[in-house]
């Protein structure tokens, strides 16, 4: 028989082991948000109802899901803002993914990795680093308003933000430390915190692909003499392509660094490095996009390819809603029809045109026609010059100026500006291009 005074002190201490081992459980979760991958399909399942009565988000099967590192870049002037949409939208099903930044934090218990860290220290000596070395010094108290200055693209970027000129810095990084987060993924998709990625889209595509060949895919983009994939957009490595930009960091990391110091754009010394190891880029536009939403030209001829049934992987420059938007809207088809391969064709037919026929007229919003009729003077002329030409689908009526359209777009909000579609003649062009019948993977 134990004496009463050992009991309590072994439930004490057994008290205290239960606890411990709780916390690091709860700890370990918590820092390693890593969502499990649960499998079923509208055809198997009924639809689970959250707290308002509507269907419960779930994962539909993603072969192959588990051999793929996500790699998310972003900065600290935006992460807060635009990173935890993902994690119950494009991470979601993601069993695996790892955030790379300029700073090291927490959100929503999701550690972000600061890529800069184990850089060479001479090259944190350059300018470009006055940033970094003021956040790591204050943290988020050392940001200045300043920072979250915004400036328009121009031929050399964004130079007058601080932010931007610190992050072509992170991709040779960022390639490096990918590797070593998983060493075995077959693929590493890289994507901001900006981009929207089809993930059932996605998996069946890279299915078509070797994975222990050097494969580069993205949207095709120039500077000088080196074509690259757009960062922005999202792009894609397989493993022994990865593993061959590594090595060439590696090997030439003082001179890479000397490099891009001297270059812009950190996705373009990114393609130089893997075209200096021999492994070229696989052009993918329109799969992989550029443009977000409102952007999109599905019917455009202008140029190598036509969009209408080519996959849908990627779009760019999307707010959290947007985001938000298009997975309700996936989670829609793959719950309500089971369809699990996304087109542009599908994209302009079942989210672009029902949004446009909803509100065939909106104020403050430019539908980025561009064919200028110089005798309108007001709103309502321009709508008859459009309705006058047959081939004409929208019209917009910004700074005091006609413009119009042969093409369909959604556009995006822009203060002093009036747009209009005709949304019968839409409804025919749709229909004339008809369904697809098979998806075009670009091979």
């Amino acid at each position: 028989m134990v004496p009463r005074r050992s009991s309590r002190r072994l439930i004490a201490v057994a008290s205290i082991i239960a606890l411990f081992f709780l916390y690091h459980i709860s700890s370990f979760s918590s820092h390693n948000r890593q969502w499990q991958p649960h499998f079923t399909t509208t055809t198997e399942v009924t639809p689970v109802l959250d707290e308002n009565g509507e269907p419960a988000p779930f994962c539909p099967p993603l072969p192959g899901i588990e051999d793929v590192l996500v790699v998310m870049k972003t900065g600290v002037t935006e992460s807060r803002e635009k990173v935890p949409i993902h994690f119950n939208t494009t991470l979601r099903c993601v069993p695996n993914f790892v955030i790379y930044s300029d700073f090291e934090e927490e959100i929503e218990g999701v550690k972000i990795h600061d890529v800069l860290r184990d850089m060479d220290s001479s090259a944190k000596n350059n300018p470009d680093f006055d940033f970094y070395h003021r956040i790591l010094k204050y943290g988020r108290k050392g940001l200045e308003q300043q920072d979250f200055a915004d400036e328009a693209n121009s031929a050399l970027g964004k130079p007058n933000n601080p932010g931007w000129k610190l992050d072509k810095w992170k991709f040779l990084p960022m390639a490096q430390e990918a590797l070593r987060h998983k060493p075995n993924a077959k693929w590493f998709v890289f994507i901001e915190a900006d981009t929207y990625i089809s993930w059932p889209t996605v998996m069946t595509w890279l299915a078509r692909f070797d994975h222990t060949k050097p494969h580069y895919l993205g949207t095709e983009t120039q500077i000088a003499d080196v074509i690259f994939a757009h960062g922005g957009s999202g792009f894609v490595l397989s493993n022994p392509a990865l593993q061959r930009a590594s090595d060439e960091y590696t090997t030439r990391e003082v001179e890479l660094n000397q490099y891009t110091d001297h270059h812009w754009a950190g996705d373009c010394v990114l393609g130089k490095v893997l075209s200096d190891a021999g492994v070229n880029l696989h052009f993918t536009w329109p799969i992989i996009q550029n443009s977000n939403i409102g952007e999109l030209d599905e019917f455009t001829i202008d140029f190598y390819r036509k969009p209408w049934c080519f996959i849908a992987v990627s779009l760019h420059h999307l707010s959290p809603t947007d985001i938000e938007n298009l997975w309700k809207f996936e989670q829609k088809r793959w719950r309500d029809k089971n369809k699990r391969i996304l087109l542009h064709g599908d994209l302009f037919r079942e989210y672009i045109s029902p949004e446009i026929s909803s509100q065939p007229k909106r104020q403050n919003w430019n539908n980025m026609a561009s064919d200028e009729q110089p005798f309108a003077k007001t709103f309502e002329d321009c709508r008859l010059i459009c309705e006058t030409e047959k081939s004409c689908v929208q019209f917009a009526f910004r700074e005091d100026k006609c413009y119009t359209s042969h093409n369909p777009r959604l556009g995006n909000a822009l203060g002093d500006a009036t747009s209009g579609w005709i949304p019968s003649r839409i409804r025919d062009m749709t229909q004339k291009k008809g369904l697809c019948r098979k998806p075009d993977f670009g091979d």
